[in-house]
């Protein structure tokens, strides 16, 4: 099973430039999208059911705001819309469909550029889903976690650590949040693959200059649980994918 992971920043936007013609190419068995900023009947449905896509959609109670929505040519045994944090239910962040005995869920974690308020509560968000995960895994010990994790990890997942060293995104906490889940039991699968750095998978809109100089952030993840790491076959990233600010990642994974 191929699964891609693309914050299309406005799922309308990312079709004016040519996403359906990209998904033509079939790029993956199952592709999760966050940021979607759109309801389910915003788009016209056919665009998907023509390639053979089942699709479920949830979207943040604000209009054109947050959400995420999944198209897969594999059906689910199971859809579950939320995770019963009734904040972030409310915004659209966290969508779960299972295959077999895994439980795939796409995420979209908070930002916390806008300011102090939005930080306090995406650390919040933060501290309840490490808490939710931890509870999921003794009931589901398969899980694959992918979404926009508004997080850059290391020094090596971003171009100017030095500078942004005081940025929303690689604040000391959030990395130290980050180290925390994977030191529990998770694997962070591009990595098994790409030690190597300059490999990012989001650019700043506010200077066209940086895409093309690479000087980016890669805090879009596919996080596996213990259990599924013999089953990685492959992982990488799309940069040359140009919907969004955002580009797709993609992990190979044997069910």
């Amino acid at each position: 099973m191929r699964i891609i992971s693309y914050n299309v920043n406005g799922i309308r936007a990312a079709i004016k430039k040519g996403f359906i013609d990209w998904l033509k190419t079939d790029p993956a068995d199952v592709i999760c999208v966050q940021e979607t900023k759109a309801v389910q009947g915003d788009v016209d449905a056919k665009l998907f059911d023509a390639l053979g896509y089942h699709q479920y959609w949830f979207s943040a109670k604000k209009k054109g705001y947050s959400g995420v929505a999944v198209f897969t040519k594999i059906k689910p045994d199971n859809v579950t819309y939320g995770n019963g944090h009734g904040a972030s239910d409310d915004e659209g962040r966290v969508i779960q469909l299972d295959f077999k005995d895994v439980r795939l869920i796409n995420a979209y974690f908070p930002s916390g550029t806008s300011g102090d308020e939005r930080q306090g509560f995406k650390y919040q968000w933060l501290d309840e889903f490490y808490n939710w995960l931890n509870d999921l895994k003794k009931t589901h010990p398969q899980l694959i976690l992918c979404g926009d994790y508004n997080i850059a990890h290391n020094e090596i997942d971003i171009h100017d650590p030095k500078g942004n060293k005081k940025s929303s995104g690689f604040l000391p906490d959030e990395r130290a949040w980050m180290t925390k889940l994977l030191d529990s039991g998770w694997i962070d699968a591009f990595r098994v693959f790409h030690p190597e750095p300059h490999r990012y998978s989001w650019w700043s809109q506010r200077f066209p200059s940086v895409r093309l100089q690479n000087k980016g952030w890669r805090i879009d993840y596919i996080n596996v649980t213990e259990p599924l790491k013999n089953n990685l076959k492959n992982a990488d990233i799309f940069p040359d994918v140009k919907h969004s600010d955002h580009c797709p990642v993609y992990l190979d994974v044997k069910i």
